[in-house]
């Protein structure tokens, strides 16, 4: 069974995701039959490294046999059980662990079963807060441009990329769009800091505006992800959290992409020393392993939703695998591994390797900027380095360095005109400098005319 014979019988049956089907006929999709660390294998034994670890969940590699034992040993007693009247030791064990590892004031943890599902808890959770406290016109959502929070119809409502979001319009809630700190766009000699509590005031002024219809400001924390790996400094989270409490809106951290270590710290949330009201975790929390997401929250909000059953208080909201057993214990074995290797101190010096690996990217005439925030790092493609003008998207200069990339022997999924890396933590240095390497040679391929 070759590559080519997997390829064809998955094009017969299957629907990719984010994917214009047809690209296939010229590009088809690459059979993998097994993973080891950071290298995935095909049915022809070509590998290719993960350099963004398959979509950015897979923290610890592919086939790591502590998190495989730990899966076997769960599969030998519980695989799942219903969460609504019933409980189990993973479930609790790793709720124990979440509240004892995220910012101090978050005291209950809400399971769901992915990113986009996390998001929409938390939105739902907000707004239902303020009916219960006796403020129903708290309805509205304050958003960020160019912010990303999942796809389904909520979390796509306060998303603000408009590939994703443009076609659905119809279908979605309106949420008030502040501009982003991405500080992309500081002026010359303007700090990351100086322009990120420059950009507040604009959210300073909304927030004034707009109080006392607004039920929450969500954001991703430090880095905007799929908009591109834009970055801003943790003081724009200070002041958000200061300026949340004394207007009386929630501040929901959607730390789903950005969180179990990617930024430097566990959780992006730490670099401004701040508390949220809802944080949205997923994608890492398993390593990789199996789709779990969970909300994170105050006493102070899962008491408004404690009442009698009579008063027609409680948060009815499902998902037929919340909490299951086999995830829940996947993450455990992940939050030991932080724990047992010492990983975000290692991450400290992997980070410094890919800063030293890109830093020649710098000098590239159609690199507009590098840019890093932990454990990813991001080269911005422009036409033109002077005035940092953009490729236009129907060039698809990204697609070009995916296909050198895999000729190469490395995963590189741009976004757009932006190629980043985000490889699982246990990547060797002297994996990362040919990542960079591969990266470089498909740079220059991609911006040739």
């Amino acid at each position: 069974m070759n590559n080519h014979n997997w390829s064809s019988r998955d094009l017969a049956v299957l629907w990719h995701p984010c994917t214009q089907m047809k690209d296939h006929e010229a590009l088809p999709p690459i059979p993998i039959k097994r993973g080891q660390g950071v290298w995935l294998e095909d049915f022809e034994g070509n590998r290719y490294l993960d350099a963004i670890s398959s979509w950015w969940v897979n923290l610890f590699g592919h086939g790591h046999p502590y998190i495989k034992a730990a899966l076997k040993d769960q599969l030998e007693t519980l695989e799942h059980v219903i969460l609504a009247g019933f409980t189990h030791e993973p479930a609790v064990r790793l709720a124990e662990r979440l509240i004892g590892l995220s910012p101090k004031g978050l005291s209950r943890c809400f399971y769901a079963d992915n990113g986009s599902s996390a998001v929409e808890v938390a939105l739902k959770m907000s707004f239902h807060f303020w009916r219960n406290a006796g403020k129903p016109e708290k309805t509205r959502f304050i958003a960020l441009s160019n912010s990303y929070h999942g796809e389904t119809l909520g979390a796509l409502a306060v998303g603000d990329v408009a590939l994703y979001k443009k076609i659905y319009e119809p279908l979605l809630l309106k949420p008030i769009t502040v501009e982003s700190p991405d500080c992309h766009y500081r002026e010359s000699g303007e700090t990351w800091a100086d322009y990120s509590r420059r950009k507040f005031a604009e959210m300073e002024r909304t927030l004034a505006a707009h109080a006392t219809e607004a039920c929450a400001v969500i954001v991703e924390p430090l880095v905007q992800c799929a908009g591109g790996m834009r970055m801003y400094d943790p003081v724009y989270l200070k002041l958000l959290r200061e300026a949340c409490d004394r207007h009386g809106v929630h501040l929901i951290a959607d730390e789903i992409a950005v969180g179990f270590g990617r930024t430097g710290t566990l959780f992006a949330c730490e670099q401004a020393d701040i508390r949220p009201d809802f944080m949205c975790l997923s994608k890492g929390l398993t390593g990789g392993y199996l789709p779990l997401s969970c909300v994170l929250t105050t006493e102070a909000v899962y008491a408004a939703f404690y009442d009698e059953y009579a008063r027609l208080k409680a948060f009815l909201h499902s998902h037929s695998y919340t909490g299951n057993a086999l995830a829940c214990r996947a993450a455990l074995a992940t939050l030991d591994l932080f724990e047992k290797e010492n990983t975000l101190a290692a991450n400290r010096l992997l980070a410094d390797v890919m800063a030293e690996s890109a830093a020649a990217f710098e000098d590239h005439p159609h690199v507009a900027e590098v840019r890093q925030t932990g454990m990813i790092l991001a080269i911005e493609l422009v036409r033109n380095k002077a005035d940092r003008e953009p490729y236009p998207w129907q060039e698809r200069r990204g697609l070009r360095v995916y296909r050198h990339g895999l000729t190469r022997g490395v995963l590189l999924r741009p976004l757009g005109n932006v190629i980043y890396f985000m490889p699982p933590y246990v990547i060797a240095p002297d994996e990362i400098r040919f990542m960079a390497d591969v990266a470089g040679e498909a740079i220059d391929i991609a911006t040739r005319d």
